[in-house]
């Protein structure tokens, strides 16, 4: 009896360690528009656990609202739009952001920025490499996400969300399948890399896409 009363306050004390641990690894940010965002610590990074939704920059100055996807092509300038220009979508997928608001250095809360590809990889690797990675970072279940939501655990609290993409001529798309998320690394002169989680797979994917394309994007912190 008294063995089976150890063994419950035991529990319970490692109990109020974990969630201590974890009161003390996250945090909140706030961006320049007041919106409040959670973060979490995963290897040596901090990372914003919501989708960056802000429509002002660091320094207060607004980012260009562009609501028709066939103007996309043309800008090469920072822009933002909600997915199908609906802002019902903000609160849970957040905005999605040309590279050209990326490239700006000021689109993410000061101490924070857009990541490199590089920081991508080591996120990638921290969470078990390539073949794993996006089922450790994606949300669990179907809520977001489309059937079969492969591999998702959220292991690390990054809870990736399928928030879709516009790219000019074939508009919006890929909601509830595929989450895009910007790096601030350039790929070519009309391209940017990316990292993509997928529905249907536990890996990730990386690509690059033209840089007037609609991505989402999560802040790393300095």
């Amino acid at each position: 009896m008294r063995l089976i009363r150890f063994e419950k306050i035991l529990l319970f004390l490692v109990a109020l360690v974990v969630m201590n641990l974890n009161a003390l690894h996250s945090q909140t940010v706030k961006d320049a528009d007041g919106n409040i965002y959670m973060s979490v610590n995963i290897g040596k990074q901090v990372w914003m656990s919501e989708n960056l939704k802000t429509t002002r920059f660091n320094d207060g100055k607004p980012i260009q609202l562009v609501a028709s996807d066939k103007a996309w092509k043309e800008l090469k300038t920072p822009a933002y739009c909600w997915y199908k220009d609906d802002i019902k979508n903000k609160d849970v997928f957040g905005a999605l952001y040309n590279w050209y608001a990326v490239n700006s250095g000021k689109l993410c809360p000061v101490g924070w920025h857009v990541p490199a590809i590089t920081e991508l990889d080591e996120l990638v690797a921290f969470t078990g490499g390539e073949s794993i990675a996006g089922g450790k970072l994606k949300e669990i279940g179907l809520t977001h996400w489309a059937s079969p939501n492969t591999g998702a655990d959220d292991a690390y609290g990054f809870t990736g969300l399928p928030g879709g993409y516009l790219i000019d001529s074939k508009g919006f798309g890929n909601r509830t399948i595929s989450g895009f998320f910007w790096s601030s690394t350039v790929y070519s002169s009309t391209h940017a890399a990316y990292l993509k989680l997928e529905y249907n797979i536990a890996g990730i994917v990386k690509g690059n896409a033209p840089k007037y394309g609609g991505m989402s994007v999560r802040c790393v912190r300095d």
